[in-house]
């Protein structure tokens, strides 16, 4: 995916060199993640302390408070199995790829990138993936753990993980199709914003999708968001099968694939108003 011509390092065939600053970027991204461990650990416990102390603190006060002992059809167990079984899916979703690109619009900084013989929505993907990688390579450590005080399987957990890769993915194409709109407003950070309100909700990071009454499911099942949380951990507790599991993993392709092409189209109309001054 490239915003500008490209030329290959002399003695590099083309193939070899896309396939080289691939792996170098997300190199560099994972060393940029594990640099500092200490901050690495404490982002990521940071970042996930405020869904599950939402989580918790509904299911506590619908059960414990109320007397309840049904839920959506989901009992007390099931909803705290569901919030700590998302909150691993929930750090492997998104990222600051598309806050990094809106920057480099409204400061300029992208003409040092479009110069360069590598394409800069990608060459943005590859090094945040990178960060995102080590961020899944802890989350798998702590769901492998968890399979051993628990009745997880790890077919499921993987087939989830699979599924949350997917769903980073997507997540970030249409992030970028939006970071577009920083060709044409300064304050394009809000669009963002706004965006990563809907996800966290309708992603089933704050709250299990399943909770939603049948005759308004449609809304979060028109949207890919689902693929990013709800639906990896519906799979890792084996609330959904194989062949739902297909499914949805095509469904997820189908999304990628336009977002990809709505993407490219974004960015190739958009890049023509770039002027490199910044701001």
């Amino acid at each position: 995916m490239s915003t500008t011509a490209i030329s290959n390092p002399a003695g590099s065939s083309k193939l070899a060199w896309q396939v080289e600053w691939r792996f170098a970027a997300i190199r560099n991204g994972m060393r940029d993640a594990l640099a500092y461990r200490g901050d690495f650990i404490i982002n990521f416990l940071s970042s996930a302390l405020v869904p599950v102390a939402i989580q918790l603190i509904l299911w506590y006060s619908i059960f414990t408070a109320s007397g309840k002992t049904e839920f959506a059809g989901m009992t007390y167990p099931e909803l705290l199995a569901y919030t700590w079984t998302s909150l691993l899916f929930s750090q492997i979703r998104g990222g600051n790829y598309d806050f990094d690109l809106i920057e480099m619009i409204r400061t300029g900084n992208l003409s040092t990138y479009l110069v360069r013989p590598v394409g800069v929505v990608a060459f943005t993907f590859f090094r945040g993936f990178g960060e995102k990688l080590a961020t899944t390579g802890l989350c798998f450590l702590l769901g492998i753990i968890a399979i051993y005080f628990t009745q997880y399987h790890i077919h499921h957990f993987i087939m989830g993980m699979m599924m949350a890769l997917l769903g980073n993915v997507i997540a970030y194409l249409f992030s970028s199709t939006l970071s577009a709109s920083a060709f044409y407003w300064e304050n394009a950070f809000a669009v963002l914003m706004v965006k990563n309100m809907f996800v966290s909700l309708f992603s089933g990071e704050l709250i299990p999708l399943s909770i939603v009454p049948e005759q308004y499911a449609w809304v979060w099942k028109s949207t890919p968001f689902y693929l990013f949380v709800y639906g990896p951990t519906q799979v890792a507790l084996g609330k959904w099968d194989t062949q739902i599991w297909a499914n949805n993993m095509l469904i997820g392709f189908a999304w990628l694939t336009v977002f990809w092409i709505t993407l490219e189209a974004s960015w190739r109309y958009s890049i023509k108003r770039y002027q490199g001054l910044g701001g």
